[in-house]
């Protein structure tokens, strides 16, 4: 099953997106690194790394992240794994990460879900 990170400088904010997608995919290999060590806000390299690790398989990683420096510390730690496997996306975290673990739950692969990913960019409110 693919793995999705969701990366965000709240742990609060990244836990909760976690939560609302096991609502609708229970199950999916997600995983949260959100905020610092010590609790308060920030993005963590070490957090990061250890979320990749815990939902890693051979079938790929999708990360989400939220903005700045959540992304520039997703793309440092990227330069331990493989880039095939494993993928920063640039799209709405929330959204992209319901149709992600929804994909997932269902046994789409990798690009499979990139692609429906990329929908969620132009998915309107109302």
């Amino acid at each position: 099953m693919v793995g999705i990170v969701i990366v965000s400088h709240s742990e609060k904010l990244a836990e909760s997106i976690v939560d609302l997608t096991k609502m609708m995919a229970d199950g999916a290999s997600i995983a949260a690194a959100g905020g610092l060590e010590d609790g308060s806000f920030g993005t963590s390299y070490d957090r990061i790394k250890a979320a990749i690790d815990a939902v890693y398989s051979d079938d790929g990683v999708i990360i989400l992240m939220d903005m700045g420096s959540a992304v520039m510390t997703t793309e440092m730690v990227l330069e331990e794994y493989d880039s095939e496997k494993v993928r920063m996306v640039d799209a709405p975290i929330v959204e992209s990460a319901v149709a992600a673990s929804v994909s997932a739950m269902c046994g789409s692969d990798l690009a499979t879900i990139l692609e429906e990913i990329e929908d969620t960019k132009q998915t309107a409110k109302f």
